[in-house]
């Protein structure tokens, strides 16, 4: 009767202690997780010189769960994604580029339109939907910071996007991509490993104020 006491005694006091410390854990690891997204946040800078091999696509796949993952009005996900890695889809489209804006093209570290990133992600939007153009930044801003977590740099190009919607020449790339009806590129971003470490630009903090 002793022993099982004893048993009884050290079960419960196990218990105890496992609901005492578990709360602990738990708090200690979220604040790791949550270190690591500030950290990610505010590391994440915008790369222009890359490594020419193309992003794994298994990590890439990654970065575009996390994309559509992000939240959207009504879960709408009024987008769509396409990605390119193909050298000969950069290259040739790069050409009508340098033809049309020929001296953007002379820089001497010039290898395409897209900040020569070796792989592009597309995202459209439904322009029949009237938050769309939120969500596809939102869905941007989550591929690009679970991107740099993975050491994959990115940056974004808007006059990338304008120049594939509206240059005729760009037209068969841009049926290529195969968007759906009412939908229209609204933004390239372009990922790669990164071949600089670019410095922090300085933020204005006094555009944020607290209203009381």
């Amino acid at each position: 009767m002793k022993v099982f006491r004893k048993v009884l005694l050290s079960l419960v006091c196990g218990a105890t202690l496992c609901s005492c410390t578990a709360p602990a854990q738990q708090e200690s690891k979220a604040d790791e997780d949550k270190n690591a997204v500030i950290e990610t946040i505010m590391t994440r800078r915008s790369v222009r010189k890359y490594q020419p091999q193309a992003v794994n696509r298994d990590t890439m796949q990654i970065i575009l769960e996390c994309g559509i993952n992000a939240p959207n009005a009504i879960n709408k996900q009024a987008w769509e994604v396409r990605v390119v890695d193909n050298p000969e889809f950069i290259n040739g489209i790069t050409e009508i580029f340098k033809k049309v804006n020929p001296k953007m093209a002379e820089a001497p570290d010039f290898k395409n339109m897209f900040r020569n990133a070796p792989t592009v992600v597309f995202i459209a939007n439904d322009t029949t939907f009237p938050f769309s153009q939120v969500d596809c930044g939102l869905m941007a801003e989550n591929m690009m910071l679970s991107a740099w977590s993975m050491g994959i740099g990115s940056v974004c190009l808007g006059s990338s996007a304008h120049f594939i919607n509206d240059t005729p020449e760009a037209a068969p790339y841009l049926e290529k991509l195969g968007f759906s009806e009412n939908y229209k590129t609204l933004v390239c971003i372009g990922f790669g490993y990164p071949a600089e470490t670019p410095a922090a630009k300085p933020r204005d903090k006094g555009k944020v104020k607290f209203v009381d």
